[in-house]
C-alpha cells in the first residue's frame, strides 16, 4: 500500500511560480513512475509529467519549458515546480505512483 499527500498548491497571478509536492509513504516496491496529473472543472484527468526510475521524464507539451519535475528518494518526495503560470493552468493536481496509487490532490488556482 501507498500513501500519497500533495501539498503546496493555492492562488498565483498570472506569470507566478508555485512547487507542488507529493508525500509519499508505504511501500514502494515495484516503483516504475512516478507522475502528476492535473483535472480541471468538467475536464478529463490530463498527465502533466512523469518520471520514472531511472530518471527520465516526459511533459505534456501544454507544460514543456515551464514546468519540471522532479524526485527526492531519500525523502520520499516528489515534486513540481511551476514557472510562468497561466489561467488554463488552474485546476486541482493529483500526484500518482505508477498510475495505481492517487493522492486526493491540491487546487491550483491562477487568476488575477
Amino acid at each position: 500500500q501507498v500513501q500519497l499527500v500533495e501539498s503546496g498548491g493555492g492562488l498565483v497571478q498570472p506569470g507566478g511560480s508555485l512547487r507542488l509536492s507529493c508525500a509519499t509513504s508505504g511501500s514502494l516496491f515495484g516503483l516504475s513512475f512516478m507522475g502528476w496529473y492535473r483535472q480541471a472543472p468538467g475536464k478529463r484527468r490530463d498527465l502533466v509529467a512523469n518520471i520514472f526510475v531511472g530518471g527520465s521524464t516526459n511533459y505534456a507539451d501544454s507544460v514543456k519549458g515551464r514546468f519540471t519535475i522532479s524526485r527526492d528518494s531519500a525523502k520520499n518526495t516528489l515534486y513540481l515546480q511551476m514557472n510562468s503560470l497561466q489561467p488554463e493552468d488552474t485546476a486541482v493536481y493529483y500526484c500518482t505512483f505508477n498510475g495505481h496509487y492517487w493522492g486526493k490532490g491540491t487546487l491550483v488556482t491562477v487568476s488575477s
